[in-house]
This record gives structure tokens, sequence and C-alpha cells, in this order.
């Protein structure tokens, strides 16, 4: 199917036009559109007459009905082609009828499918940012790291630590000896060993992202097989729980190639697909399923997670998820009136008078006057304040997944009186380059934690990906409490999160804005459903009924 020529079929009647705005509209130069549109008259899909002499246009006439021919070959190509193929054909410009059509029949291709082997297939939206750790930053990779490989340890919701890669542990004040299970088995088929584990932690050590994090950790050695030292002289008390973050997952790279030792590998990556498959080596219980494929489908499409074998009208369950917080981002540092802390509060009023609005917005979310931590952040409320003068417009940079909400803060802060430049800039932009957070006065950032609230947000403040770190790099006082985290109790944490919490929020420079939920659709036949790392699903858990 030509994409050209159904974006032409839908927009143009038959009629006069101007090759110009032909190839305008289809985003082609002129000598394209004209190849084209020749190509498009031997193939009896029309005419085109152009226009001779001045003053004279062009013509075009439909010969055939483009997008009901297109539409049956997409049913034909759901018969015999792969689903990532006929995933693609939804992303074409349809009409909004035609395109709901087909969404809907593509949604029976999706689910289980027990066709040779147990498939669970998913909707993608956009592709996996990284399956590197080290450089896993967004919630939507870690969906994936969480299943390629495993941690030395689990950090769970209720502060406790599990044994993953390490059988046990012994932990003093100064170093915490780690022994490793016998016969881990990375994705190549090859054996775990200490000094796989030792190198990985030491890449991390040294990685600028989480430096910080390891300067307790003065040396990471294996004193005898199977054993892994880390010596921390002057304490460390969250090292264990460090080991906990998915940021801190084992792998190894051979060939250019990073292997893991998860549930799952990577089997395959597209521009359509990404899939896994399960390995039958896995140390801890093998998958139930044998494939899990998430394929590319147009934003527009409604996700419910169901059987290929049954029918539309499946009983559905709804499993809530917890997806995060938002705050607003206030920069003091850019030279700007944001330096001026009357301009930060007054923003923060205005944000604190209209957070409540936030569901007409998007229904997912609420308003959030407490903080990020949940059971901990109390009720606060702005006290009424005067405009500020300003001596420049406010600079606000936003990425796709805040827009409407940052379009939101746009008008309310213009009609407070305001002015604002207003940018958009790309995800990953956003994520890896530290200079677009510094460059503008404010943004707003969607934030989910982990899994364990406690690590998560001291994790938040610490590491350099997060929005918050060039704030806290050069803030004395957030300096000193952060470093009051390297000696204090892991079981205390929670006062000290609540005074850099309340500073922030006095200082007006990280303001509550929302929360969100969403609630996914389940078929009743899959079984094991339990949200782990980030509010996703454990995929390594779930199984579905057969059809019998």
């Amino acid at each position: 199917m030509d994409r050209y020529l159904l974006t032409l079929w839908n927009r143009v009647d038959s009629g006069e036009a101007k090759v110009e705005e032909l190839a305008e509209l289809l985003l082609l130069s002129t000598k394209q559109t004209r190849r084209k549109l020749k190509q498009w008259e031997e193939e009896g899909w029309l005419t085109f007459q152009s226009g001779r002499g001045r003053g004279n246009r062009s013509t075009v006439k439909w010969l055939r009905d483009v997008e009901q021919e297109y539409e049956r070959s997409f049913f034909m190509s759901m018969e015999k082609e792969p689903i990532e193929a006929v995933s693609k054909l939804l992303l074409l410009d349809w009409t909004t009828e035609t395109k709901q059509r087909l969404m809907a029949a593509f949604q029976g291709k999706l689910g289980f499918n027990q066709e040779g082997q147990d498939r669970l297939i998913i909707p993608r939206f956009y592709r996996f940012l990284t399956y590197h750790p080290l450089k896993l930053a967004d919630a939507n990779s870690a969906n994936i790291i969480a299943n390629l490989y495993n941690r030395l340890v689990t950090l769970n919701a209720d502060d406790s630590v599990a044994p993953e890669l390490a059988h046990s542990w012994e932990y003093t004040d100064t170093q915490l000896l780690l022994y490793l299970r016998k016969d881990v088995a990375f994705h190549d088929g090859s054996i775990l060993k200490a000094e796989d584990v030792v190198h990985c932690l030491q890449q991390m050590k040294q990685d600028e992202n989480f430096a910080k994090l390891w300067e307790p950790i003065k040396a990471i050695t294996t004193p005898s097989p199977l054993v892994v030292k880390l010596e921390f002289p002057g304490g460390c008390s969250y090292v264990l729980q460090l080991l906990g973050l998915l940021t801190a997952s084992i792998f190894k790279e051979v060939n250019v190639k990073l292997l893991g030792t998860g549930g799952f590998y990577l089997a395959e990556e597209s521009a359509g697909k990404t899939a896994l498959s399960a390995f039958k080596q896995y140390f801890g219980c093998r998958p139930l399923l044998d494939r899990v494929e998430f394929v590319h489908v147009p934003k527009e499409f409604h996700v419910v997670y169901h059987a290929g074998h049954e029918s539309e009208q499946v009983d559905t369950f709804k499993v809530e998820s917890d997806s995060g917080f938002g705050i607003v981002v206030l920069n003091p540092f850019r030279g700007s009136d944001m330096t001026r802390k009357e301009v930060r509060d007054y923003i923060h009023m205005v944000i604190d008078r209209h957070r409540h609005e936030l569901p007409e917005v998007d229904a997912r979310i609420t308003g959030n006057n407490e903080g990020c931590l949940i059971g901990l952040s109390k009720p606060y409320e702005m006290p009424e304040l005067p405009l500020p003068t300003m001596s420049s417009p406010i600079k606000m940079k936003y990425v796709n997944y805040t827009a409407n909400t940052s379009i939101w803060l746009k008008d309310k802060l213009e009609q407070a009186g305001l002015e604002v430049d207003f940018e958009e800039i790309s995800f990953h932009d956003a994520i890896y380059d530290p200079d677009v957070k510094k460059e503008t006065d404010l943004f707003i950032h969607g934030e989910i934690f982990e899994l364990n609230q406690s690590f998560s947000y001291f994790f938040f403040l610490k590491n350099s990906f997060s929005p918050l770190h060039f704030l806290v790099n050069r803030n004395e006082f957030l300096q000193r409490k952060i470093e009051a985290y390297t000696t204090m109790p892991f079981k205390q944490w929670s006062s000290l999160h609540l005074q850099i919490e309340q500073y922030m929020k006095e200082e007006s420079l990280c303001v509550p804005l929302y929360f969100t939920k969403r609630q996914i659709p389940f078929s009743i036949n899959l079984m094991n459903v339990e949200i782990k790392h980030f509010g996703y699903v454990d995929l390594t858990k779930l199984w579905t009924k057969p059809e019998v």
C-alpha cells in the first residue's frame, strides 16, 4: 500500500489542483509528486491532466476508491502477514471511521495466542529507548529491563530485601559480603562468575550518572569463587538497597551484545516489533509464556489484554496501576527572573489555586497539594501573593507526554498575568541532555517510583538523570541533607525525606502538581497478573487458561 496515495485520496477530491499544492500536502518535492502521479495513472487509480498555459490549472480525476480497496487489502494481510507488518498499516492516513474499524479487527489479533507456542502480544506506542541498565531513565524501558536481567537482591515495597542472584549476604558497618548462586546462566549459556559481577558493579560505580551514589563504596573485589566483597570504610547504610535497583542489574557484554540472566532474552528488535523469548535455562521459575511481542500501533489504539482465541465481548477485569506523580521544577540558576523567590512563589501560588482542575485535562490524574511521598507528605496551601514585575517572558519547555498539562499550565500562568515562551523538546533530549533542563525556567516532569518509595525518593534526588539533579548540586542545604543519608539507618530515612521535600516546597523549587493512575483491562482468562516495577506487569509470572 502506498501511504501517499491514501493521503491524497482522503484529502483531495476530483477537480482542479496545483502540483505545488499536492506536493506540499504529501511533503514531497514537485518532481517526486509528478513522478507519483504518473505512476498512479499507469496503475489506474486516477487521471491527471496537467494545465497548459498561464492561468490554466491541472485537474485530478479519481477512477477507483483507494480506501475501500486498501481496506480489503488490510484484511487479507491480517490473514497472511506477520502481525508487526499489519500493525504498520494502521499508521496510514485512514479516515476516522475506517481506522476505528481496522483497529477493532486488529484488536482480535492481540493478547494470548497459542499457535505452536504460548505467545502474548502487547500494543506498543513507542520504541523502547534503551535495553542497557546503565542507560535506564524511563519507565517504559524498565518494563523490558526487568525481564531481561537480574539484580543481586530485590528491594521490596515493604523495605525488606530478598535474595536474587545472591542467595545470602553478611553486612557490617564497613563491608558487605555477597554469596552468589551456583550455575546461573547468561543468555548465551555461559555461567555467571563473581568476576562478572565485580566488573558490572565497577562499571556502574564509574558511570557519571551513578558515581555519586557509589562514592562511599571504595572497593569491589572477589575474595573467593562466587563471593563478592564491597568495602565502605566510612559507612554506607544503603548499600543493599542500591544493589536492588534495576540500574544495578547484572549483565555481560560479548561482541558488543548485552547479555542478561533474566527469564526472557531479547529475540527481535525492529521499528515494528520488540520480541522476548523465554530463557529455558533460567535459574528461577521458567516463564510460562514462550514469547512476548510488543507490536507498534497508533496512539489512538485501545489497549486490552486478551487471548487470541477470545471474542471482543470477553469479560475483563481492571487492574489499577500506579503511574506516579507530576511536579513542576523551577530553575533559579538560569540568570532570569526565576532567581527571585517572589517570582517562583507567585507561580507556585497560581499552580496551587488551579491544580484541582487537572482531572478536566486528563481523567487519569488528580491534583496533588501534598507532595511526592504517599502516606508521608502533608496537604498545604499557598498564601495570596501580588503579581511580580518581570523583565522577560518565562521560558517553558515540555515533552510529548506532558503536552496537555503543560498547555494547561501555560494558559493558567498567562491568565495570571505572566508571559510564557513555549517550546517542545524530544523525550530523548529531556532524559539524556542535561543542558535542556538548565536552559529553561520551568518544566513539568512525570516520575514513577520503581517499587520501594523510600529508596526511590533518595535515588530521585541523587542520580544525574533526575530533573532535580542540577538543583541539588548547586544548593548547600540540599547537599548537607543528602550527605546524611550515607550514615543514617535506612529505616529512619522518612524524616530526611520530609525535610528535603518541605524545603523545596518553601523555596518553590519543586512544586507538586498531580498524582496519576491507570486502569488496565485484562481478560478474565489471563492469570497471575501482578504489578511490579514502575507499575508494569511481571511478565515472568503471567499464564493463561488454554481454550478447552
